[in-house]
């Protein structure tokens, strides 16, 4: 097998050592266009979990790699004139030079033929080769000679960045958050030897303009920055190595590999894929990129490789796409820091190591208890304004009271937990059952401060499907307060009523049954602020008319009476999700050209005129809430986040005691980035920029999401669905795991509740 590798960075040396090891006939060439002792950058930065697979690999490498390691285990957080410690993390570093030394070594001793100052202009004499790895890195020139095959994309990052270095010695991950006359400038330092560390600046754009970094040279980059991180650096010098401020360029390719013509293209590293330098991933992507391709390799052999290079992704993509994730998590949080530099530096530090939510509350708290004790008591003490518990600890967030306000009043939650509405299906005519009994029964003992009712619909045709509750008929009402009595008589939990109306989403069969739109005589007409259908093939709905809204309008008003009766807490109107309301909210649903489409204020003026009657005609010591869709998450033509903060401030001023957030919903066409707490960031926007109580939704999957979530000050309340569809008794079973003596248990659950030792 011949092998041509253009690149000899750290994936392609890599990928040379692995294949010539497992096929030691092979004739394998690597061709670098630098000389061999040329290095751009500074040192690489890999985790404890990361060595494992380099000492699988090849032990006789990773055996001279971890004998040229610095390794530190704490990460100094600088920030306010203070630096906050955390410790336990477990980082290794060494040279970037040194670890290409170490692999070309390798190389040689293995009968690797390594051609330096070799700049691969024309492929053609290389597609004999039987492999050729394209690790020619960020602008690789065969990942462009093939773009119409690899389709890659580049997104480039908001903030410039500089790559010094520096002799001053670091014992620790250093990250420093200061501002000056030009703006805000972030440090992210390690090191890397005895007598060497990484010193990465960072700016936003605005900042980088001011202080006159455009068009400058090298050497005013270090005398500003020398300037800048006088006390940090010690006297000791800043050092460059083509240190140029750039931005950070994030590449996508939707294939990795090309087979065609007779010849066999693969790419590895960065010419496939890059991550932000916060999470310091690219050289260990690179590295584990040549490990799957050498272990699909010899699992297929040299004569299947174009069925090795399909494994070889299959094998790498999704493990990719997840750091990609968290990596473009990371940068945002850095490009946007600004909001929080208002942060206790407690609070401050576990944001930051929170931020890309590979650290969470529970993480930490293994890895460093003494902080988060610190973090805890202080968020008690300074947010939460709670009395500690009984035996004056301050137990995790997930367990302080909170206060809703109403116009008139309040409600007191026994914690921050809330069962989020969950819609069941399973209702007769709109009159709930024993099913419904049970099922919030259950959840109500189950610890939780707050549950809502599944989405109730205020009328017959405002239903999604026949199953579908109501609160459009008396009979609805004794049915409800037959629940409301349960939850108030055999626990702490409050419970509210979320009020609907399905809109263009509605006549549609059971989600068991199909979810698709009724077609039989079962179906009725559905209503939308326009005669748009919600998806190809889908009814269109009736464009409402003024009738239509004041008959709407007047069915969530005689409803939020009937929840009065039933005895509810607080009722939610639903604006999200597609359903009526949101879609009148929504450009993507809503086209109308009259006084109730076009503009932000058209197209929430009936959702508010609904809000308003609703307001006037529930209880003042009752609080209303609102969920939200914050984004439909089209680039362009739907709901965005700023207009949902507008929306937000409105509601705020009317009277709203909380915006539950969620997004989506109203469009097929929404490409939804999922993932764990994928919507909190829209919650924690709005509860920074508008003075009212915000509830986070959206795969915060337990108690050591929720806890994260509030530690770090981006919500209130954590409303959870699926994870208390597994486990009704979610808050009782945290109260058992974090040995949290004050949980309410029923009496009846008394032998499980812990004990204090």
């Amino acid at each position: 097998m011949r092998v041509a590798c253009i690149g000899g960075g750290p994936a392609g040396l890599y990928a040379a050592i692995l294949l010539k090891k497992r096929f030691p006939d092979a004739d394998i060439q690597v061709f670098e266009r630098n000389r061999a002792d040329d290095t751009f950058g500074w040192g690489v930065v890999f985790s404890d979990e990361t060595l494992a697979g380099f000492r699988d690999a090849d032990p006789e490498s990773f055996a001279d790699i971890k004998a040229a390691f610095a390794w530190w285990t704490d990460i100094d957080t600088h920030y306010g004139g203070t630096c906050v410690t955390s410790t336990g993390h477990g980082f290794c570093g060494l040279a970037r030079v040194r670890l290409l030394k170490i692999l070309q070594q390798r190389c040689a001793a293995l009968g690797v033929a390594l051609a330096y100052e070799t700049e691969v202009h024309d492929l053609a004499p290389h597609l004999s080769a039987d492999l050729v790895i394209a690790a020619d890195g960020l602008n690789s020139a065969v990942r462009e000679r093939h773009a119409e095959h690899f389709r890659p994309s580049i997104h480039w990052g908001s903030t410039r960045f500089c790559w010094l270095g520096t002799t001053r010695p670091l014992r620790s991950f250093t990250f420093d958050f200061r501002t000056n006359e030009h703006g805000l400038f972030q440090l992210h330092a390690y090191p890397f030897q005895a007598d060497r560390s990484t010193w990465i600046v960072e700016c936003p754009e605005e900042t980088w303009a001011r202080a006159g970094f455009e068009g400058g040279t090298e050497q005013q980059t270090v005398d500003y920055c020398r300037e800048l991180y006088a006390d940090l650096l010690d006297g000791h010098p800043l050092l460059t190595n083509r240190s140029i401020w750039r931005s950070f360029p994030t590449v996508h390719n939707e294939t990795w590999y090309r087979c065609a013509e007779g010849a066999n293209i693969v790419l590895l590293g960065d010419a496939a894929h890059t991550a932000h330098f916060s999470i310091g991933s690219g050289t260990k992507l690179a590295m584990e990129d040549a490990i799957a391709l050498d272990r699909a390799l010899g699992e297929h052999g040299p004569d299947a490789i174009p069925a090795a290079l399909a494994a070889y992704q299959d094998a790498r993509w999704v493990d990719v796409a997840k750091l990609q994730k968290t990596a473009k998590t990371s940068r945002t949080w850095f490009e946007n820091v600004e909001p929080y530099m208002t942060q206790h530096p407690l609070q401050f530090s576990f944001n930051l190591m929170s931020r890309s939510k590979a650290i969470t509350y529970d993480n930490l708290s293994v890895r460093d208890p003494a902080l988060m004790r610190r973090v805890t008591e202080w968020w008690w003490d300074s947010e939460a304004r709670a009395p500690r518990a009984r035996d004056g600890s301050a137990p995790p967030p997930m367990f302080a009271p909170f206060t809703l306000r109403a116009p008139g009043g309040s409600l007191e939650l026994v914690n921050r937990m809330v069962v989020s509405p969950m819609c069941q299906y399973s209702a007769v005519d709109g009159t709930v059952g024993d099913w419904h009994l049970a099922h919030l029964g259950a959840l109500a003992v189950g610890g939780a401060g707050l549950l809502f009712t599944e989405m109730t619909d205020v009328s017959e045709t405002g239903r999604i499907t026949h199953g579908c509750a109501g609160m459009y008929a008396e009979e609805h009402v004794a049915a409800w307060k037959r629940i409301v009595d349960f939850v108030h008589a055999h626990s702490r939990a409050k419970i509210g009523q979320q009020l609907a109306h399905a809109g263009r989403k509605g006549s549609c069969h059971l989600p068991w049954e199909g979810d698709d739109p009724l077609r039989d005589a079962t179906a009725w007409q559905t209503l939308g602020p326009s005669a748009e259908p919600f998806d190809t093939g889908w009814p269109a709905p009736r464009a409402m008319t003024r009738a239509d809204m004041d008959a709407v309008r007047d069915d969530f008003v005689a409803a939020a009476r009937r929840a009065e009766a039933a005895g509810f807490d607080l009722i939610e109107l639903h604006m999200a999700h597609g359903y009526l309301l949101s879609s009148f909210l929504s450009p993507a649903a809503n086209t109308r050209t009259d006084g109730y489409g076009g503009s932000l204020a058209n197209r929430c003026r009936f959702p508010l005129e609904v809000f308003d009657a609703v307001r006037a005609a529930w209880p003042a010591d009752r609080p209303l809430a609102v969920r939200v869709s914050a984004s439909d998450w089209l680039e362009h033509g739907g709901t965005t986040l700023d207009e949902t903060v507008q929306l937000a401030r409105q509601l705020a001023e009317r009277g709203c005691g909380l915006i539950d957030v969620s997004s989506g919903g109203n469009t097929p066409a929404s490409e939804i980035e999922y993932g764990r707490m994928y919507q909190v960031p829209f919650a924690e926007r709005i509860k920074r920029e508008v003075d009212i109580a915000v509830m986070a939704v959206g795969a915060i999957q337990g108690a050591d999401h929720a806890n994260t979530v509030l530690a770090t000050g981006r919500a209130d309340l954590c409303a959870l669905a699926r994870p208390h569809l597994v486990d009704p008794h979610l808050t009782l079973r945290a109260a058992v795991a974090y040995d949290y003596h004050d949980q309410w248990w029923p009496p009846q659950y008394l032998p499980a509740r812990p004990r204090p030792t």
